[in-house]
Formats: C-alpha cells, structure tokens, sequence
C-alpha cells in the first residue's frame, strides 16, 4: 500500500493549494479518503473526507467553505483544493484511507501517507 502526496508548500494568506493523493496497493474505488492535518502539539485533525464513490463529502466546520475535495477513481488520486488560505491552516497535511465509509476520527483511518507541510505565511 502506498499513498503519494504532492502540491504543498508555502502561500501567502488568502492564496490557494491543490494537493494530490495517488493511491497504490489496494482497492481505491472500495476507500473511502480522507485528509486530516497536524500542528506541533496537537492531536491530528480531520479536515475532510469522500465517500469512495464521490457522491457524500464531508469537512470541518474551520475549513467549510474554502476547501473542497474530490477524487477520480480512474486515476486512483483523491485532491484537496484550498482556497482563501489562512495563517491557522498551516500544518502538517495527510491523506488517508478507510475502507467503504468516511470517519470524523483520523485514527479510524486504515492507510496514511507520510504529510506534507503546507505553510500560510507573508
């Protein structure tokens, strides 16, 4: 099983990302995929998460509005779009993986990567 992140970096507030998640290993279209995040100190977050067939997404209430996920199951990749970008979304971002059904708690999760930074700053 292998989950391969890319797309973070630094931003200047009110800016915009778009990370990609290419899945290997296991069913993609039978996962759910999630993306959770981390700052030094602090328990790791959930931000969003897609149903394995697309149709049901779900994200926390800091994010709601600004970020939007989405998956393409032929290519076996899950994306986070993050608009507006703000200091406090700085941290460690993952992708993760959870079979048939999306979770509010990132340890029900199956398969992670291993985060990338995404970094909000002028």
């Amino acid at each position: 099983v292998q989950l391969v992140q890319s797309g973070g970096g630094l931003v200047q507030p009110g800016g915009s990302l778009r990370l990609s998640c290419a899945a290997s290993g296991f069913t993609f279209s039978s996962y759910a995929m999630g993306w959770a995040r981390q700052v030094p100190g602090k328990e790791r977050e959930g931000v969003s998460c897609i149903s394995w067939s697309g149709f049901s997404t779900k994200y926390a209430d800091s994010v709601k509005g600004r970020f939007t996920i989405s998956r393409d199951n032929a290519k076996n990749t899950v994306y986070l779009k993050m608009n507006s970008l703000k200091s406090e979304d700085t941290a460690v971002y993952y992708c993760a993986a959870r079979r048939r059904l999306c979770s509010d708690y990132p340890n029900e999760y199956d398969y992670w990567d291993r985060g990338t930074q995404v970094t909000v700053s002028s």
